[in-house]
C-alpha cells in the first residue's frame, strides 16, 4: 500500500511539475507575444505620429503658400485699383489743363499739330475739319493753309482742308472726315489719351514698383 501511495504521490508530483513547466512556458510565450504586440503598437503609433507630423507639415506649407498667394492677389488688386485711380486723375488733369489752354494764344499751334497728324493719318486729298465750338473759332483759312504746307512737306502729298459744315463736336480736339464722309480720323483729346493709355499705365506701374524698391 505504501509503495502504491508513493507511486501515486510521485505521479501527482510529476503532473504538477509538468503543469508548472507548461504554465511557465505559456507565461513566457504570452510575455513574448505581449512584448511583440507592444513593440508593434509602439511602432504603429510612432508611424502614425510621423505621418500626422508629415501631414501637418504639408498642410502647414499649403496653408503658408495659400496665405502668400492670397496676399499677392490682394497686393495686385490694390495695385491695380491704385493704378486705375491714378490713371483717372491723370486723364482728368490732362483734359482740364488742355481745356484751359484753349484760350491761350499758343493753342492755335496745338490745333495745327493735331490737324496735321490727322490729315497725314487720313491720307485723303481733301478733308473737312471739325472741332468743339470754342476751337472752331480758332480754325481759319490761314491755319488750314499752314497745315496743308506741313502735310506736303512731310509726305509730299497735297491736301485741301475746309471747315466742316455740320455741328461742332462736344468734346475737345479735332476730327477730319473725307469729303464723302466714309472715312475719318479722330484726334480728339479723349481719343489721343486712349492711344497713350498703355504708355501712361506702364509709367504708373514702373513708378509704383520703383517706389516700393526704394522703400
Amino acid at each position: 500500500m505504501e509503495s502504491m501511495q508513493q507511486g501515486k504521490d510521485a505521479l501527482i508530483s510529476g503532473i504538477e511539475a509538468d503543469a508548472r513547466s507548461e504554465e511557465e512556458r505559456l507565461v513566457k510565450e504570452v510575455e513574448i507575444q505581449a512584448d511583440e504586440k507592444l513593440k508593434y503598437a509602439r511602432k504603429k503609433a510612432e508611424s502614425l505620429l510621423n505621418e500626422a507630423r508629415d501631414k501637418a507639415t504639408v498642410q502647414g506649407e499649403a496653408i503658408k503658400q495659400k496665405a502668400i498667394a492670397e496676399a499677392e492677389r490682394e497686393i495686385k488688386r490694390r495695385a491695380l485699383h491704385l493704378r486705375d485711380t491714378l490713371m483717372k486723375d491723370i486723364v482728368a488733369q490732362a483734359r482740364a489743363k488742355l481745356e484751359f489752354m484753349i484760350d491761350d494764344p499758343g493753342y492755335r499751334t496745338i490745333l495745327a499739330d493735331w490737324i496735321t497728324e490727322a490729315a497725314i493719318g487720313l491720307g485723303a486729298e481733301a478733308a473737312r475739319v471739325n472741332a468743339s465750338a470754342r476751337e472752331l473759332l480758332l480754325i481759319d483759312k490761314p491755319l488750314l493753309a499752314d497745315v496743308a504746307q506741313r502735310v506736303h512737306a512731310q509726305t509730299g502729298k497735297s491736301i485741301t482742308l475746309t471747315v466742316s459744315d455740320v455741328g461742332p463736336l462736344e468734346s475737345q480736339g479735332v476730327v477730319l472726315t473725307t469729303m464723302d464722309g466714309r472715312m475719318a480720323f479722330n484726334n480728339q483729346v479723349i481719343t489721343r489719351i486712349s492711344r497713350k493709355r498703355r504708355d501712361i499705365q506702364r509709367l504708373i506701374y514702373d513708378d509704383m514698383f520703383a517706389g516700393s524698391q526704394e522703400e
